[in-house]
């Protein structure tokens, strides 16, 4: 009998093989419900402006500050990050390159996945509490309705590219932990350590470079314009990315 002629492996088969994957983790669902959570909770405080913090003009209202506004963004980097790194402790990327052996269609299955994935969940995630910060403004007609609708699509687009960036660092480092950590403390401890004597470096770091994006930078001194804030989140993404796939096809090995 002559053997069987190999098919084809379709990026689409292999897509939704990944989609299959984030869906059926358990670490996705218990995310998405603390970043829904979180989301509609910030939303709810903002909107009726019961808690306000001490500033250096004063009490300011929690609906002003990008770190509040911007928390639940790391519920679904994590989904991201467990989507990508979640294969190597327990060896189950042997068996996903077993059955795709094609490197480079296996990681644009997993990035384009995990990238959908975090960008339509973040929506309803994001849509209820930015609705009710900016519902007066909504009800009323006022100018400031159109940069609501700015606004959304920047959180949107922060999500996205805050969620590739650690994507990638998940890849490079083959852990689900490390990306987590690098990320969640780099706002916490590296940027007040460095904004007394190096803002400008500080407003470059992804977590900065989101909120100036979102237009609520954190300090005037770290502070880039959206577009700016666009253009190094996306710089950010994309250099993750770049190195990420480098990685996976070049030194990772079965």
């Amino acid at each position: 009998m002559s053997p069987r002629p190999m098919v084809a492996v379709r990026f689409r088969d292999v897509l939704a093989a990944e989609l299959i994957k984030i869906t059926t983790l358990p670490a996705t669902w218990i995310v998405l419900a603390l970043g829904f959570g979180a989301g509609g909770l910030l939303g709810i405080v903002a909107a009726t402006d019961v808690v306000r913090v001490a500033g250096q003009d004063g009490r300011i209202p929690i609906a002003e500050l990008g770190a509040f506004t911007l928390s639940p963004v790391y519920a679904f980097v994590a989904i991201a990050v467990f989507a990508a790194g979640g294969e190597y402790p327990g060896g189950q990327l042997r068996v996903s390159l077993a059955a795709v052996p094609g490197r480079d269609l296996l990681f644009a299955a997993k990035l384009t996945a995990s990238a959908a994935f975090c960008l339509v969940a973040s929506i309803p995630a994001v849509l209820p509490g930015h609705l009710l910060r900016n519902l007066s403004a909504i009800r009323a007609g006022e100018p400031e309705a159109g940069d609501a609708v700015a606004g959304l699509l920047g959180l949107l687009a922060a999500y996205l590219l805050l969620g590739l960036v650690g994507f990638g660092l998940a890849v490079v480092t083959r852990t689900v932990v490390t990306p987590l950590v690098t990320l969640l403390l780099t706002p916490v401890l590296v940027s007040p350590m460095l904004e007394g004597t190096l803002p400008h470096v500080v407003s470059l770091l992804p977590h900065e470079a989101a909120l100036s994006l979102i237009g609520m930078p954190a300090d005037p001194a770290t502070a880039l314009g959206p577009a700016a804030g666009l253009l190094v989140s996306a710089a950010w993404a994309t250099l993750s990315v770049a190195v990420a796939r480098w990685t996976f096809v070049r030194r990772d090995t079965t």
